[in-house]
């Protein structure tokens, strides 16, 4: 009978040990090394993040300190410490815990964003970001948005409830995580 194979676990440390790489994009999911082609950026990708990132940072500075903070560029966030699972997100905001804490030459936020959203791009697999969405509501993400740009569509994930999407002619609402903030979706893909 043979044995099944022996997974070496990963840490932030060894991950970020590795030479970089311009073909391969790497994060760890539950202690395992994933590997992925890099994204390739376009023009509706491009600017759906920054206009999320332009309507979320006005929101942000109109907030009561102390208040969270807004990373976007694939900052990576270790949401799981055991094992480690660390991922790069589009856009997230942190904990205003976090936002005092991480040190600027940091190589991670530590702990699980607020908000993670991911913009879709042609090369992402349906599989990676199920498991995304899932690890993130697991390790305590308030919501992740799942940011279509093709069919101009979020996605809202919470916590034990379905997922919410909306479409161009709707509002978009932040709900309890992020009071007062609403947007138009057709506003993020114009």
């Amino acid at each position: 009978m043979s044995e099944a194979p022996t997974v070496k676990f990963m840490t932030s440390d060894d991950l970020f040990a590795l030479p970089p790489s311009k073909r391969v994009a790497r994060w760890l999911f539950r202690g395992e090394l994933r590997e992925a082609k890099v994204t390739k950026r376009n023009p509706s990708h491009s600017a759906a993040t920054a206009t999320l990132a332009r309507l979320l940072g006005v929101w942000l500075m109109q907030q009561p300190k102390p208040r969270g903070k807004l990373y976007s560029n694939e900052a990576y966030f270790r949401i799981r410490k055991d094992p480690e699972t660390n991922v790069g997100v589009d856009l997230a905001l942190s904990t205003p815990q976090q936002a005092a804490t991480t040190k600027k030459k940091a190589s991670f936020v530590d702990g699980a964003p607020v908000l993670a959203i991911e913009v879709l791009s042609p090369n992402d697999k349906q599989k990676d970001i199920n498991d995304a969405v899932e690890e993130y509501l697991a390790c305590e993400t308030k919501q992740v948005w799942i940011v279509d740009p093709y069919t101009e569509t979020v996605t809202v994930h919470r916590a034990n409830t379905e997922p919410v999407m909306y479409t161009r002619s709707q509002t978009l609402p932040g709900g309890d995580d992020l009071p007062g903030f609403t947007c138009s979706v057709a506003e993020i893909f114009e």
